[in-house]
């Protein structure tokens, strides 16, 4: 029976020889290192690539995002304006035919008056004829 200590160490042991083994060989890192080389240079030229696409892509994409909302925009606006119109006119006619009825309430009071002043020149015609005495009829 072995101790778990030294089954532990043998375990140790051998994945120490295993790993001298398995050295890293240099010719290996250099290819590994050229293909890193390749590939951070084809990264960077995506990049650069992207960088120098992107902002007119998404002001592309934004303009044709936004199209349709800003067609609706110019609608709205035009009808804001025919609702202005429509009510500048609405309040011209109003204002016109509130000049009118007050022209009419002064023609109204001028018909008031005159009819009074008449009906008091009557009454003074009225009060001087009873005022003055009758001549008696001699019979």
């Amino acid at each position: 029976m072995d101790d778990p200590v030294e089954r532990a160490l043998e375990r140790a042991n051998e994945r120490l020889v295993a790993a001298a083994e398995d050295r890293v060989n240099p010719a290996a890192v250099d290819a590994a290192l050229e293909r890193a080389r390749t590939a951070i240079a084809s990264l960077a030229q995506a990049s650069a690539e992207l960088q120098e696409g992107l902002p007119t892509a998404i002001q592309d994409g934004l303009k044709e995002h936004f199209r349709p909302s800003a067609r609706h925009l110019a609608e709205v606006r035009g009808l804001m304006n025919q609702v202005l119109k429509r009510l500048e006119r609405l309040e011209g006619d109003l204002l016109a035919e509130r000049h009118a009825r007050v022209d009419d309430l002064g023609l109204l009071v001028d018909l008031i008056a005159s009819g009074w002043q008449a009906v008091n020149e009557r009454l003074a015609k009225i009060e001087e004829t009873l005022d003055q005495p009758r001549l008696r009829s001699v019979s």
